[in-house]
């Protein structure tokens, strides 16, 4: 008999209230932005397995899609540093039939990203609530897992319309802003909003460094319509 797992929806909003500014929303990503965060998701064969990564889970709404796109050699690496959301996320890898198929092939960390060991990857999804992040964390953060990216692979995240990242951190300093610029415009490919979110939210894809330009590299041309 499956065991009854709690709401993720009501998990995720206890934590709201216990902590806003390291949880950043209300409410867990709808269907309409977990399937836009997954787009670059696609499943490899038995002789090129994928490596994916997901930072900032949450109680796993977008895990869940995720994990019906995965091929059954690719393999899935969460690291989520709240621990209410890693413990219902480590009963879900257990019991939720979304996940159990998958859960061989799934890594969970309690830790902070900027703790934690990251290896390679075709594909990083990340939720974490970046406008709460004080302008340096942010930049450190964006480096750690373009870093992390196989040549050719995609990193997913998004902003919340009306409370952005970057125009947060325009209010503070524009110094801090041009330095996250700097950072993330070379990689930047798309943008897409979704406006089925609570609150509405803009996905940004950007792509690997280029294996010439070293870890972070040389500038490209960042596309229009990606509003940060």
């Amino acid at each position: 008999m499956t065991a009854a797992i709690p709401s993720h929806a009501m998990v995720f909003f206890k934590q709201f209230i216990r902590a806003a500014r390291t949880t950043g929303a209300i409410a867990p990503s709808s269907p309409a932005l977990s399937r836009a965060l997954i787009r670059h998701v696609h499943p490899g064969g038995p002789d090129q397995p994928r490596a994916v990564l997901e930072v900032g889970p949450g109680t796993g709404a977008v895990t869940r899609h995720l994990a019906q796109r995965l091929g059954p050699h690719d393999t899935l690496e969460l690291v989520e540093a709240n621990a209410q959301f890693a413990d219902h996320l480590s009963t879900a890898l257990r019991h939720d039939p979304r996940l159990v198929a998958r859960a061989s092939r799934t890594r969970l960390h309690h830790v902070l990203v900027q703790d934690h060991h990251l290896g390679r990857y075709d594909t990083i999804v990340c939720g974490l609530p970046f406008a709460n992040f004080p302008p340096a964390q942010i930049q450190a953060v964006f480096r750690q897992l373009l870093a992390a990216l196989n040549p050719g692979g995609r990193l997913s995240f998004f902003s919340y319309v009306g409370g952005t990242t970057l125009q947060r951190l325009d209010r503070r300093q524009s110094a801090s802003r041009q330095a996250l610029r700097t950072a993330i415009d070379p990689h930047l490919i798309r943008g897409e909003l979704i406006l089925s979110n609570l609150p509405p939210a803009y996905v940004h894809h950007l792509a690997a460094p280029a294996p010439a330009e070293g870890r972070c590299g040389a500038a490209r041309p960042t596309p229009p319509d990606n509003k940060l």
